[in-house]
């Protein structure tokens, strides 16, 4: 193992990340209400170009206007390919409440994209003497993205969470395929006559984790964009909790409650982890550095996937 330590990502609740686009602040106090652990206010796809400016001004007034109790808050700016963004970043901080904890860059294709917000951001908070630094999330969702995934996980210490965003990246990849997240119709593999369904997801995901775990960044699954399709949320949410993400988006309420049930460690899991923990506890004391658990071998890797579970209990349960 290198010598340089895997930094720990922020312990902070990211299980499910809700979106509503900036255009319609009637929906704002009930995204407030929901059990979310994020808000993604959005002033990206979900708006025309006809109403950046009104969505915008909406955004600004909510965010200092609305109790948002413990939730995490960010805003979803417009990409650096469009005239939009350098306004939202500008008027965000110039205009908004200091509650404002993230914003989220869509589209970034290199480390160069995170140094020109952050050099604004910089700016305005040095002008405006803001006491509060602004943190940053990501979106993979380009070809480029991936291919300098780990540029910009390091790019600047104020990115705290990256994501998927599967639409855009299965358009710049040229995939065959509509869908948003999930298996698609013609992914598949032939076995005795039988189709197999495998994730064309996967490789981009665990690039992604791969990336933050290094820098200690959170990891994040994206959108599934059939919300009428629980089971199929809900096995794409696991799959990327399998993998190492720590959560996922919401594109709908109804997807709320599924990805903070996927993403929050079961009774029973967080009861084996600290036996495990428990039992080589034992072992240590006896001057073993490896035990027998329920029939199967545990040593010191087994502690820390049984940490990365208690961790985890613990910081929901603080909520």
């Amino acid at each position: 193992m290198s010598f340089r330590i895997q930094p720990p990502a922020p312990a902070v609740p990211n299980r499910c990340q809700l979106f509503g686009p900036g255009s319609r602040p009637a929906i704002f106090e009930k995204m407030a209400a929901s059990a979310a652990d994020v808000i993604n206010l959005d002033l990206e796809d979900s708006v025309a170009p006809s109403d950046k400016d009104s969505a915008r001004a909406n955004v600004i007034e909510a965010i200092g206007g609305i109790d948002w109790g413990q939730k995490t808050l960010s805003v979803r700016i417009n990409g650096l390919d469009t005239p939009y963004w350098y306004r939202d970043v500008v008027d965000l901080l110039e205009q908004g409440s200091e509650r404002l904890d993230r914003i989220m860059i869509p589209k970034v294709g290199c480390a160069a994209d995170l140094y020109a917000v952050d050099a604004l951001v910089t700016a305005v908070e040095q002008a405006k003497n803001r006491k509060k630094s602004l943190q940053f999330e990501v979106i993979i969702e380009s070809a480029a993205g991936i291919s300098h995934v780990e540029e910009i996980a390091a790019a600047t210490p104020r990115l705290v969470a990256m994501s998927l965003g599967a639409a855009d990246y299965a358009a710049s990849m040229g995939m065959a395929t509509t869908g948003i997240g999930g298996t698609q119709e013609n992914y598949y593999v032939l076995r005795d006559g039988t189709k197999y369904w495998g994730d064309p997801w996967h490789w981009a995901q665990t690039a992604i984790v791969a990336a933050c775990r290094t820098h200690g960044v959170l990891p994040v699954d994206g959108p599934y964009g059939d919300f009428s399709d629980p089971e199929g949320f809900r096995a794409q949410a696991l799959r990327s909790l399998t993998l190492g993400m720590v959560g996922k988006w919401a594109i709908h309420p109804k997807q709320v409650a599924l990805s903070n049930e996927v993403f929050t460690p079961t009774e029973e899991a967080v009861t084996e982890a600290r036996e495990i923990l428990h039992a080589m506890e034992e072992a240590k004391a006896n001057g073993e550095g490896a035990t027998v658990y329920k029939g199967r071998l545990v040593d010191i890797a087994s502690i820390k996937q049984a940490e990365v579970i208690v961790r985890q209990a613990e910081m929901i349960a603080a909520q």
